[in-house]
């Protein structure tokens, strides 16, 4: 599908607000099961030694978005699905309108490096992506720095014995 179909669909999937609103912390924590507490300005740095972080979208990670004035607690969301190298979809509540869910909008990389620093998100009311730059502290994943050692443990065991079964 291409990025502009992507755009007029997404205009189309996002929902209003349910009967209780909830807002992007509770939404994100629901949705990805990353069970952080606190404004979205806190969790990447509440995340860490708890959950992985990265720099690189995956799909059901949450993009923890940096405080800025027009956010100053910040913003979370939940990736649902890759489009390319600078385009995924994500699903959060709280951004077009107060209170209101939204599925499968837009989010694009445009970051000059292409290091995922910076989106622009998909807004409601303009029927576009949003002309703000917003600032990213990366993607936190729904496992914990120890499930990542153990992963390489046990590859690299299985590499030294010539097992080729892990995958």
């Amino acid at each position: 599908m291409s990025i502009a179909a992507c755009m007029a669909f997404s205009g189309v999937i996002a929902s209003p607000a349910a009967a209780s609103p909830l807002q992007c912390v509770p939404y994100a924590r629901e949705q990805s099961g990353i069970s952080i507490h606190g404004n979205a300005r806190t969790w990447w740095g509440k995340a860490e030694g708890k959950f992985q972080r990265g720099q690189e979208p995956e799909v059901g990670a949450v993009m923890a978005f940096a405080p800025t004035r027009a956010m100053p607690l910040g913003h979370v969301a939940v990736v649902r699905d890759i489009l390319d190298e600078r385009h995924v979809r994500i699903g959060h509540a709280n951004w077009s309108s107060p209170g209101r869910i939204e599925e499968n909008v837009l989010a694009e990389d445009v970051s000059e490096d292409g290091d995922w620093s910076e989106v622009r998100v998909w807004y409601g009311p303009s029927h576009a992506l949003g002309a703000r730059h917003n600032p990213l502290y990366g993607f936190i994943y729904n496992a914990s720095p120890a499930e990542n050692d153990d992963v390489a443990t046990e590859i690299a065991a299985s590499t030294e014995s010539g097992r080729d079964d892990i995958g």
